[in-house]
């Protein structure tokens, strides 16, 4: 079905595969096929992506026609479909993490990689700029590290983008690192989870008011599900 990755589903778990080093408009259309399955077909709870990312692919480009953004728009709602997605996202990174690849990652709620993998986002020393890396970064790393990431280009190794807080876990097994990170969350209240993350992801551009709003509309949502349910009925039964 797929050209430039590979998607399976077992179960509870669904996989994606990324099979070609740098990104193109093929990959992006394929991404949103997996999207829309993942959204409106999908009963799986978590999304694996695994693999790696050498950033945007110029052959897409050719200089002797007038620049447009358009491909730019379609990568960057992509990335936020993916942000909001209602599964817990786990990336592994098994190699170079660059340029839009390095944006993959910062959504995904975990991060994994090998010892030897590296991450950067070259853009600005190449003439554009990092898409919505520029809005996410500093809410990770803080505002100075963000500019000399941002600016310098520089490359991290996968012990400094640990300790920025970029990757969660630096692994030479993967798949145990997996296991081990998708039983930290537990149950995985679908609702719940992505209600947390969605006001996370908000802290830093609301304000007190709007905040306590928003939280109150979800943890109305939140209460009435389910899982916090079943909750109450547990804690009854041990009185």
């Amino acid at each position: 079905m797929y050209e430039t990755l590979s998607f399976d589903e077992r179960g509870d778990l669904a996989l994606l595969t990324l099979k070609r080093s740098r990104i193109n408009v093929k990959q992006i259309r394929e991404l949103e096929r997996v999207l829309d399955h993942l959204e409106d077909v999908s009963k799986a709870k978590a999304l694996v992506i695994r693999g790696h990312s050498e950033g945007i692919d110029f052959l897409d480009f050719d200089p002797r026609e007038a620049m447009d953004i358009h491909g730019f728009n379609k990568w960057e709602k992509l990335v936020n479909r993916l942000e909001a997605l209602d599964k817990v996202t786990v990336a592994l990174i098994d190699g170079p993490c660059v340029g839009g690849g390095f944006q993959l990652t910062m959504v995904c709620d975990q991060r994994i990689c090998v010892p030897t993998a590296t991450f950067q986002l070259p853009e600005v020393r190449l003439g554009f700029l990092p898409g919505m890396a520029t809005f996410r970064l500093a809410k990770y790393v803080g505002l100075g590290h963000a500019k000399r990431i941002v600016m310098t280009g520089t490359v991290l190794g996968a012990e400094e983008a640990q300790r920025l807080g970029l990757v969660d876990a630096v692994a030479l097994d993967l798949d145990a690192a997996l296991a081990s990170t998708l039983a930290s969350f537990g149950a995985m209240h679908t609702v719940a989870f992505t209600l947390a993350r969605r006001l996370l992801n908000e802290s830093y551009g609301t304000q007190g008011e709007d905040a306590l709003g928003n939280f109150l509309a979800a943890q109305h949502r939140a209460i009435s599900q389910t899982a916090f349910l079943d909750t109450l009925r547990a804690e009854r039964k041990k009185t």
